[in-house]
């Protein structure tokens, strides 16, 4: 499949648009590229904001289809900042520190970020990105929504024409591009689930329900029962960091079972999923705010919940394309190698895969879409990508596990486009991301005790550069299964 690329619009400036924009400009083919970003900087989601009004949150919060977020200007005292800066709620929070280790996380084109502790703090980490896009800054529109994006068929080729937003003045104009890559990331629609009573009893016990979107510091929960739904790293993290000035212990209710090392934690109590909210008119037998588990378990007197249970994917600016690339929110459909729109492949996604190692995976995401579209490379039949697709939902259901690749499928998912970007012609392999190797996957799969033996050296974890500094060996690991 063949394809007339010259001008691409590229949606969003945060790792995955970086890395989409760094691989367009290698080939050295394409002779116009925009990227259209909302916030004042790069970085994407790894810009934090205090900001974190949880009026707004919706509970339960169940719709992937909510309208484009409306950017804050009135947040900063005259001398803090310009008044031209655009806020927008993310997910990053005070003391959030990366959960993968700072050799995994850097771009493999660029400086390291082994400067920094082993798990990087997010002011590093977007130093770090900022850095990253210095030159690529003179292709980026800051400040500037994508509110719309239309399909146009000329003569033959499907052309796409952007509607966009300059947040400051408010004036609308459009743009026609030969093909659009989709980096806004999927972090916008927080996920609580619509368990029984929920709303009555979130009406009855106002902001007790929140959303680690809306986490910012754990001072918000000083001396509160509190109960935390949801094992994901951010989740655990989340629960650790409350756990410090909450009332013990914090309560985590959770689908799996914890690992080991965290279910001996003396500083919280596992639970199942929740059965069902208690509302006060039903409480003569229970306390006021009371929530009943799976197994019968009840618990009163909770002061706060925190949902850690992700995110919808939600592309509001696609909303007028057919069919809708989002339905349920839970993956994005009509895909192949979660990356190319199968109908209409001069629409590409980076960054719809969860559970993974981002950056690089990223990196090898813009390496193949930027082959494609140049002609280097090509596609698959429209036939054989519904094939690809076909047998992904066979294989993991048309749910959240369709873009899930957990338990080292990130890395072989990398390789693999990488062994397929190698394919392309005239390619030297230059600006090519390098392939994880042993090693890599020996630390992939070690992450979480390499991240508790990080956090359990206290203050003193910012000093730790290294895994070996930490115990961990890959040498005697090879060793021992050697013998």
């Amino acid at each position: 499949m063949g394809f007339a690329v010259r001008k691409v619009a590229v949606v969003g400036a945060g790792p995955a648009g970086i890395a989409t924009v760094k691989h367009l400009l290698a080939e050295g083919h394409f002779e116009l590229i925009d990227v259209f970003e909302q916030q004042a900087n790069t970085g994407g989601v790894w810009n934090y904001s205090s900001y974190a009004p949880l009026n707004e949150l919706s509970v339960p919060q169940t719709s992937p289809h909510q309208p484009l977020e409306e950017p804050r200007w009135d947040l900063f005292k005259p001398g803090e900042s310009s008044p031209l800066k655009p806020i927008f709620v993310t997910p990053m929070y005070d003391r959030l520190e990366s959960n993968i280790p700072h050799f995994m996380m850097k771009h493999p084109s660029d400086a390291s970020l082994e400067d920094e502790p082993l798990f990087a703090g997010h002011e590093s980490v977007l130093r770090y990105l900022n850095k990253y896009a210095e030159n690529i800054r003179h292709l980026i529109r800051f400040r500037t929504q994508v509110y719309d994006i239309k399909r146009k068929a000329e003569g033959g080729n499907d052309r796409w024409l952007v509607c966009i937003k300059d947040l400051v003045s408010n004036k609308v104009s459009e743009r026609l591009y030969d093909a659009v890559a989709v980096a806004s990331g999927h972090h916008y629609v927080p996920m609580i689930p619509d368990l029984p009573e929920i709303r009555g009893w979130n009406k009855a016990y106002p902001n007790v329900i929140s959303h680690s979107k809306y986490y910012r510091t754990p001072d918000d929960f000083k001396d509160k029962k509190v109960l935390v739904v949801g094992n994901s790293a951010s989740g655990l993290d989340i629960a650790i960091q409350i756990s410090t000035v909450s009332k013990h212990p914090l309560l985590n209710s959770r689908r799996s079972e914890a690992p080991e090392f965290q279910r001996k934690a003396s500083w919280k109590k596992e639970l199942p999923e929740i059965a069902e909210f208690i509302l006060p008119s039903h409480t003569h037998s229970h306390p006021h705010q009371t929530i009943r588990f799976a197994d019968g378990h009840v618990e009163s007197h909770i002061e706060a919940v925190v949902f850690c249970t992700g995110y919808y994917y939600s592309f509001p600016f696609l909303s007028s394309l057919q069919p809708p690339v989002i339905v349920t929110g839970e993956r994005v459909e009509d895909t192949y190698q979660h990356i190319f729109h199968i109908k209409y492949p001069s629409l590409a996604f980076v960054g719809l895969p969860i559970k993974i190692l981002p950056f690089r995976t990223f990196e090898g995401q813009a390496a193949i879409i930027s082959r494609i579209w140049s002609g280097r490379l090509d596609l698959p039949s429209k036939a054989e990508m519904k094939v690809w697709e076909c047998g992904r939902i066979a294989e993991r259901g048309a749910g959240r596990k369709f873009h899930e690749l957990g338990n080292l499928e990130d890395l072989r998912y990398h390789n693999e486009l990488i062994d397929w970007a190698l394919q392309a012609r005239s390619e030297d392999g230059r600006n090519m991301p390098p392939k994880w190797n042993e090693r890599d996957h020996w630390v992939r799969k070690n992450i979480p005790a390499i991240k508790k033996a990080f956090a359990d050296k206290g203050e003193a974890r910012h000093s730790v550069r290294s895994v070996e500094e930490l115990g961990f060996s890959f040498q005697a690991h090879n060793t021992r299964g050697a013998k």
